[in-house]
């Protein structure tokens, strides 16, 4: 375990032995204590896919089309914000490898990054580039520089996101985007759904999720290492099926539910031609601390 005089503040949630703190050193939640880099290194090259989510390929190969749709607005506001004159991405995390997919079919030079040996397989079967490692200041010497970086779902997970944060800014080449995506935990709908529903903080989950974002808390980790945020949305508010009844914690068929009526929702407006309004709800959701997942797409800016 790390040096604990590094990391202090109040505790806000205990689970399966952690305490999570609002550390007053790092600006954001987290659990205490946090495991070493070899520990989680051990966990996501060989046990993520196959304990912790032994279906997660299968169902992003079923939610394809909505996968695709998400990932090309995604593209979209990349090619229209970019400043630089390539067109390289580096996907970090990149699971199953849909994004890279995306990128390519939209004529981007895609590469991905995957510590899981299982997902990198899958993706390389598929004929994409993939390096079999994490991203660290080892492989990071190996990966070029890039115009675009994405990171979803990713940062929860590590034990320092700072650092690897300001690896990412040193991989981007000038005014390039990094997108990050990360769970919006202790939300307004969390927090009504424990205090005044009797929920557990069901999405206190240690040691897998080390680190607990807000809109705030993110915009705040990212400013510190370089970045302008220059987008901000927020994903659906599922927890809002939990408000209404539809209990899918611990219930995958319920959640699969719940799930499926998001993306009939999400594809109905898109296929419409009414995507605009998709974005200006998420990015008001956005400014209330309202949604499940923090997206924020941020500008590498010139150090003094």
């Amino acid at each position: 375990m790390r040096d604990p005089l590094k990391h202090s503040g109040p505790v806000t949630a205990s689970n399966n032995g952690f305490n999570i703190i609002e550390c007053i050193e790092c600006g954001h939640k987290h659990i205490f204590p946090i495991p070493t880099d070899e520990e989680l290194e051990h966990i996501y090259k060989h046990e993520y896919y196959t304990k912790n989510k032994p279906d997660y390929i299968e169902k992003d190969i079923e939610d394809r089309d909505w996968w695709e749709m998400t990932y090309n607005r995604r593209f979209e506001f990349f090619e229209n914000n970019l400043t630089t004159h390539g067109r390289r991405l580096l996907d970090i995390g990149s699971g199953p490898g849909l994004f890279l997919e995306v990128g390519n079919k939209r004529n981007w030079e895609s590469k991905g990054i995957e510590p899981n040996q299982k997902a990198a397989e899958h993706s390389i079967k598929r004929g994409l580039d993939i390096c079999n490692m994490m991203f660290d200041s080892r492989s990071a010497e190996l990966l070029g520089k890039f115009d675009a970086i994405n990171m979803s779902l990713v940062l929860e997970h590590v034990a320092n996101p700072s650092k690897v944060i300001e690896l990412v800014y040193n991989q981007l080449n000038d005014g390039g985007l990094f997108c990050v995506a990360v769970p919006n935990d202790f939300s307004p709908f969390q927090l009504v759904l424990q205090n005044h529903l009797g929920f557990q903080p069901w999405w206190v989950a240690p040691p897998h999720h080390i680190n607990y974002f807000n809109f705030k808390s993110m915009e705040k980790l990212l400013q510190r290492n370089g970045f302008s945020v220059i987008h901000q949305e927020a994903t659906f508010p599922i927890e809002m099926f939990l408000l209404m009844g539809d209990n899918y914690i611990g219930n995958d068929s319920v959640g699969r539910s719940c799930h499926k009526k998001r993306i009939n929702f999400e594809m109905a407006l898109v296929e419409s031609g009414q995507g605009h309004l998709l974005s200006e709800m998420y990015q008001s959701f956005a400014s209330s601390g309202v949604g499940r997942e923090v997206l924020m797409i941020a500008k590498k800016e010139t150090k003094n």
